[in-house]
């Protein structure tokens, strides 16, 4: 690998990292004693805890922010402590100058500020990594919300990027660690997210897709983007007057029953995973604004999460069971939906997946974690040698940011009853669904298909019979072959032992005296001696050129 000047600073950054936590329990403690060593000893002799990670990780630049984020969703790879911290990690930078700002809304809508706005706020509503948003009033009257992106922050991110995936190169190539783990798999997944929340017209259509989507939940708002002053690198969107959720006052709390609303957000983003398939993948408190009418708007749909139709059914299936404590169902879906190694220990996951679940029984909004324990399991998955599908990993992330929002809204709530109620409504909309025009002649078809193949293949079937000829194919191990196999290696032992004491039975009769001679030599010795040449010879080309 050659290492340009330039990209020294970066690769220097990295290095300068790794020493520091080489002797760390973050990179000591993996996923196969992180649940023991845990619970046998202390934090406080750990000399870089979780939330200094989190402060480096920050420091390095948002490349290094949306990987902390990533590496929140792999119980496989990190301690339970690091996961909590790094789930909560968000990236607040410095402004960009207004001159800079205006010129990139400028070049990219291509009109002037003054032209396509009566107004335009100079300082930010809010600076993050990838951009920062202003107020700003279009020409007709309408407030908007204007997110514009850093300069050069694309080519920062794929210079960080190509470092990590070259340093990822080497572990995976020189490592067992980066192997098992996969590091590269985790940067190609970072690189997939990290494009799509660069380009703000995925983005305006994300916000499109889910607002139609949420339309008849009226406490709910999605911000609908104006597709005239959108571009990959500015999204101009409706704007919402509100704060973050979790900085409600108390003194509000206590006045105002949430309850309905929390209703309404649970049942929302439950339709997202087990109906629509199409999730707001980050629904952290910062992205989850609560307005002045008493209304949620969910915002910052950079990172959607799609589930395929199957595993839609598997999610619906797992959250019923999650409602209703069944530790047996858990597992029993989770081993359906995964793929298992040669090491796998089914039964020790089944019995651990149980007590979690029955651990987590009776608990409140307050005490319990409905995400933490998705997390977990994934860890026990991974320890008995069980690969649960990213879908999971997804699935336990946003639960354990919407279990933030439910604790603080309201710390009594039920969550497992308030998931059974809606699911099981959900798991009736869906087969409503199902019972449309176009899903029935698609049954019908495949239907016409096995009734017409059914008369010809039940024929073959009774002929068979008839003629005693109905076999089953079971693909097991040949028993013949095998039984063949050990008689081969007895036959070779046992002729290789014959040629043996023929060779030494010559040797000892070439002193014997005889009357009978070959060569000069006794007779007998010779004779034992070519027939034992003749043997080796016969063994040997067998061996060569016959063997299979």
């Amino acid at each position: 690998m050659s290492i340009l000047p330039e990209n020294l600073a970066r690769y220097q950054k990295f290095l300068t990292f790794m020493l520091k936590y080489w002797n760390s329990d973050l990179l000591n403690q993996t996923a196969s004693n992180a649940m023991e060593e845990e619970t046998a000893r202390g934090f406080e002799d750990y000399e870089q805890s979780p939330e200094e990670l989190v402060e480096d990780l920050k420091e390095m630049g948002p490349t290094y922010v949306k990987l902390g984020q990533l590496l929140s969703t792999r119980p496989d790879l990190l301690p339970d402590r690091y996961l909590e911290a790094l789930a909560s990690l968000q990236d607040d930078l410095p402004p960009i100058p207004y001159e800079e700002v205006r010129e990139i809304v400028e070049h990219e809508l291509g009109s002037k500020i003054s032209k396509a706005f009566n107004y335009f706020e100079e300082e930010p509503l809010a600076s993050a990594s990838i951009g920062q948003v202003h107020k700003a009033e279009l020409r007709s009257g309408k407030t908007v919300a204007v997110k514009v992106q850093r300069p050069g922050i694309r080519k920062k991110f794929l210079e960080d990027l190509d470092t990590l995936e070259e340093m990822a190169a080497l572990a995976v190539k020189h490592t067992e660690t980066g192997k098992k783990y996969g590091f590269s798999d985790v940067l190609g997944e970072l690189r997939r997210i990290m494009l799509h929340e660069l380009d703000y017209l995925r983005e305006a259509t994300n916000l499109v897709t889910l607002g139609t989507n949420l339309k008849d939940y009226r406490r709910l708002i999605v911000p609908q983007p104006i597709p005239d002053y959108t571009t990959s690198r500015v999204l101009t969107m409706e704007y919402v007057k509100g704060k973050k959720i979790t900085s409600v006052s108390p003194l509000k709390k206590t006045e105002n029953d949430y309850t309905p609303l929390v209703d309404e957000f649970i049942e929302a983003y439950l339709k997202q995973i087990v109906s629509d398939g199409f999730v707001h993948a980050d629904p952290h408190p910062g992205n989850i604004h609560l307005l002045e009418n008493e209304k949620i708007a969910l915002i910052d749909l950079g990172m959607v999460a799609q589930f395929s139709k199957k595993m839609k059914d598997y999610l619906l299936r797992l959250l019923l069971g999650l409602s209703k404590n069944d530790g047996e169902e858990i597992a029993d879906i989770l081993l359906r939906m995964s793929e298992m190694t040669e090491e796998a220990t089914e039964k020790e996951f089944r019995r651990q997946i149980s007590i979690m679940v029955q651990e987590s029984s009776n608990s409140t909004a307050q005490e319990m974690q409905t995400g933490k324990l998705l997390i977990q399991m994934n860890r026990s998955a991974a320890l008995n040698g069980i690969h649960l599908p990213v879908d999971v990993n997804i699935l336990g992330k946003i639960l354990l940011n919407m279990d933030q929002i439910i604790a603080f809204l309201a710390p009594e709530y039920d969550l497992r009853e308030a998931v059974r109620r809606y699911m099981n409504k959900l798991l009736q909309n869906k087969m409503l669904n199902e019972l449309k025009p176009e899903e029935i002649f698609s049954v019908l078809l495949d239907s016409k298909k096995l009734v017409e193949n059914l008369p010809d293949r039940i024929d073959k079937i009774t002929e068979n019979l008839a003629r005693n000829e109905f076999r089953f194919k079971i693909d097991a191990i040949d028993e013949k072959r095998f039984t063949d196999g050990f008689q081969k290696v007895a036959n070779r032992i046992t002729l290789g032992l014959i040629i043996a004491a023929m060779i030494i039975g010559a040797a000892m009769l070439m002193s014997v005296p005889s009357p009978f001679m070959i060569f000069g030599y006794p007779g007998l010795a010779i004779l034992f001696f070519l027939l034992a040449a003749v043997a080796a010879i016969y063994l040997s080309y067998t061996i060569l050129f016959k063997d299979e």
